[in-house]
Formats: structure tokens, C-alpha cells, sequence
């Protein structure tokens, strides 16, 4: 991450990572499955001269530990609240993607005197949708299956022949590097223990198993952007539409052609949409 150094805070026994630069109004952004504060770095030069940026790593996720317990979305809400208590901030602007953006819900939900906008990108809990291969981590023998898929000597050919292909010309898309980037972490035991349990806790073999829709009936008291890829495989655009129907007052922005990860796609779109939303009187 440009000039920032990850710090750790030791909450409820275990250490989370978390990066904090800027000063203004405070901006909390939390990554989905298999992410890390990584995926937000490239937007802390783009706010942080006007704004507070802390961009946490999940337990279970990043440099923080990886501990046996529960991963739930309150669970992981709760942990974010005690982040901001340790580093005293009050009111936030929430920025969510895909299991981030369950979270961020599920943070206002619980906390709703502590959150001043609601940013869902790509996000889980808005829908039953969701791609086959995060349905499948739930069905039994996944453990087994991802410890031999995510291995080295699986993954290393894989790692060479994506490097001998960018030689020749390719360019991965966003969405590719991102997961790439999130499957190679999956190398220890651990790390895979805390993924499958964080899937389990929101999806099934059906599809997402927890809805935010019996919440969005009429409106949000608060301003709510969603942003979204229009090429999204893993939960589909359509989800968004969806919201924009159950809640007409919240603005939708839709990235025609990007993927899963649309703040990725189009970094400067999406921070001078996301700028602009904290600034507006909506």
C-alpha cells in the first residue's frame, strides 16, 4: 500500500491489521471473501487528502489472524465497531464489497448512530444469486478438495504459465488478478478454515443464504449509493436493480463492462463518485 504501514490492534485476543491515513471525515472500507485491505490501496491517494481512510484487514483475511470461531456478518460487525472504539472515531462513511457490503449492513443494523453513508459495491445479502464455485465450498469434502487445488504444487504451473502469457501480451482483467490474488492466499491450513467457515456463514449450496431485503422495505434513514459491474459473474447486476426498486432514493451507478470488482475496473470513476456522494446533501 503507497506510504502507508499496516498497524495491528489486538482485539478480543487476536490481532487485526488495519491501515489508517488521511485526516477529515472517516471513510471505512471492508473487503469481501478471500480479499484484504490490499484491494482498497489504490484509493488512499485519491481520498486521503481530505478524507480519514481505514481499511481493515478481516479476521480471517490479510495479515490478521486466523482464529477458530465465529464469522459471522455480526461477528465481523462486531469487530468493526471495536476498531473504530480503539481508534476513536465515532461516525463513518461505510464502503462495503461483496461479503464487505453484508457487513456493512449488518454494521448499521446493529449500530445505526455510528453510520453516516452506506456504500454497497458488488454486494452480498441482496439477492440468492451467487457463483456456483462459492456455492460449492460449502458442500461437504471441500476442505479436503481446496487443500489439494490451493497447494503449491498446483498452483505454482499455473503461476508460470500466467507469467509466460503476460510476456507474450496478455493482460489479466481486475476480476482475474483479484481472485487469483485471493485463492493463492488459501496456502495454509488456517487460511482455509477461516474461508470456509466465513462462506458458510452466508451461503449455501442453493445460493446466499441471508437476505437483507426484509430491512429495505421503503427506505434507509441514511444516503445510500450502490455501485456495480455490469459484467459481474459472481452476483449478478441484477441485484442492484433490485435495491434500486425497494429503495428509490438511493443512487445506483452501474460500471458498464466491469466485473466483480468495479473499484478496480475504474479506480478514478469510482473515487470521484464515491467523493462526491460523501459531499452531497442527500
Amino acid at each position: 500500500m503507497p506510504h502507508t504501514t499496516p498497524q495491528k490492534v489486538v482485539l478480543h485476543g487476536h490481532e487485526l491489521s488495519y491501515a489508517d491515513r488521511g485526516e477529515g471525515p472517516v471513510v471505512l472500507f471492508i473487503h469481501g471473501i478471500l480479499g484484504s485491505q490490499q484491494q482498497w490501496s489504490h484509493l488512499v491517494d485519491r481520498m486521503d487528502d481530505d478524507h480519514r481512510v481505514v481499511l481493515p484487514d478481516l479476521f480471517g483475511h490479510g495479515e490478521s489472524a486466523k482464529p477458530m470461531g465465529d464469522y459471522s456478518l455480526s461477528s465481523h460487525a462486531a469487530t468493526m465497531r471495536d476498531l473504530l472504539d480503539h481508534l476513536g472515531v465515532d461516525r463513518v462513511t461505510l464502503v462495503g464489497h461483496s461479503l464487505g457490503g453484508g457487513i456493512a449492513m449488518q454494521f448499521f443494523y446493529l449500530f445505526p448512530e455510528r453510520v453516516e453513508r452506506l456504500v454497497l459495491v458488488s454486494s452480498g445479502g441482496l439477492g440468492r444469486e451467487v457463483n456456483v464455485a462459492l456455492r460449492a465450498a460449502t458442500l461437504p469434502g471441500a476442505a479436503q478438495v481446496l487443500s489439494v487445488a490451493a497447494s503449491a504444487p498446483v498452483l505454482s504451473p499455473i503461476e508460470a504459465l500466467g507469467k509466460a502469457a503476460s510476456k507474450a501480451g496478455w493482460r489479466p482483467g481486475a476480476d482475474i488478478r483479484a481472485i487469483w490474488r485471493g485463492f493463492s492466499s488459501l496456502g495454509d491450513r488456517e487460511s482455509r478454515r477461516a474461508f470456509l467457515a466465513t462462506t458458510r456463514a452466508v451461503i449455501d449450496i442453493g445460493g446466499q443464504s441471508i437476505s437483507a431485503h426484509d430491512h429495505l422495505e421503503g427506505s434507509l434513514p441514511i444516503p445510500t449509493l450502490i455501485v456495480w459491474g455490469s459484467k459481474d459473474h459472481m452476483i449478478p447486476a441484477a441485484h442492484a436493480r433490485s435495491v434500486e426498486e425497494s429503495l428509490p432514493d438511493c443512487q445506483v451507478e452501474i460500471f458498464d463492462g466491469a466485473g466483480h470488482f468495479p473499484h478496480l475496473d475504474d479506480p478514478d470513476r469510482f473515487a470521484r463518485i464515491l467523493r462526491e456522494f460523501i459531499a452531497s446533501d442527500a
